[in-house]
């Protein structure tokens, strides 16, 4: 067997976690033949909750699950850490505007980025899903000079999710039958999901979904609002936010990160080398494909002109946000 590797969530006690926890504990994230050894960090209001949370870990009796800690302390919780969840950020409520949520999260990252500085090994890599998780994952990287920017990345798997699950529906196939959707930019509702490139089998062939829906204004449209939208709506129907597939989002996403894609492109927010002309030193989202641990934007695609403007509507907004935390951090 080999050594347990260290791994944090933030907001352990919360919602997103609970489904989170299981899933990387139970060999779904890293492999099969990889134990973990758990840091669960929470507020200290909060530590009634985590032990609960702790309990039923323990109760689960799960052959890969090698030790748990839970904290209130960020520099414990990210000690030696190899993965860092950060789902713990202050959430988004009905009516509320990502604006609000920023000064609020601005701190908590900031905070959050200097004890990792401090505490976790230099290749760790960070994902960020609490909103705004692009702009808060840029913060984090900011306050952790020492660790590389490309390891900060924030999470659009979720939005990639449902996308392909709304273009399987459409076309009646099974969801792994479509593949190369791509979310550009922000996680918000400017983000530009795009279904220019991406492909489905069909009766045993590969086709371009374009040409299978061969419905132009279906997917420069309502296909476009149904994903930009889908957090809202869920908002709207469960009176809270996407958890379980938020948890499954970022399971695959560093899943994919650790072990590899292989061929397919998923889509990460990456700090942007200024790729596809969109604004350089934000967190953006591209496709990417993972090798060795490490991500790849990938190159050659041809932007529309319709694309063009969705990816510069989604970038003006990151530069906005960046300017907005920037200042944030200065109070």
């Amino acid at each position: 067997m080999a050594e347990p590797i260290r791994v944090v969530v933030t907001g352990a006690a919360g919602q997103i976690a609970y489904s989170l926890l299981y899933q990387i504990a139970s060999g779904a994230v890293f492999g099969p033949q990889q134990p973990v050894f758990l840091h669960l960090l929470d507020i200290a209001p909060m530590m009634g909750v985590l032990e609960g949370v702790v309990m039923e870990l323990a109760d689960c009796a799960l052959p890969l699950l090698a030790g748990v800690l839970p904290t209130a302390n960020p520099e414990e919780a990210f000690k030696d850490v190899a993965a860092a969840f950060l789902v713990g950020a202050m959430p988004r409520k009905e009516g509320m505007e990502r604006k609000d949520l920023l000064a609020a999260n601005v701190r908590i990252f900031k905070e959050q980025g200097q004890a990792l500085d401090k505490a976790a090994r230099k290749d760790v890599k960070v994902l960020v899903v609490g909103n705004p998780a692009n702009t808060n994952a840029l913060i984090c990287s900011k306050y952790a000079p020492s660790i590389p920017k490309e390891n900060f990345t924030a999470m659009t798997r979720l939005d990639q999710n449902r996308a392909q699950s709304q273009l399987a529906a459409k076309i009646g196939v099974p969801v792994k039958d479509v593949k190369r959707v791509i979310i550009w930019g922000n996680h918000s509702s400017t983000q530009f999901p795009d279904a220019s490139n991406a492909v489905a089998i069909v009766g045993g062939a590969q086709k371009s979904v374009s040409e299978i829906i061969n419905d132009d204004a279906y997917l420069k449209g309502a296909f476009v609002t149904t994903v930009q939208k889908r957090g809202a709506a869920v908002i709207a129907a469960r009176k809270m936010s996407s958890a379980l597939s938020a948890a499954k989002a970022a399971s695959d996403h560093m899943r994919d990160w650790f072990l590899g894609t292989e061929d397919r492109w998923v889509s990460m927010g990456v700090v942007s080398d200024g790729s596809y002309g969109t604004p350089r030193d934000v967190v953006y989202s591209f496709p990417v494909t993972v090798t060795n641990g490490k991500w790849k934007i990938v190159e050659g695609l041809t932007i529309s002109d319709f694309a063009r403007q969705m990816l510069d509507a989604t970038g003006k907004e990151l530069v906005e946000e960046k300017q907005e935390a920037l200042d944030v951090c200065k109070d």
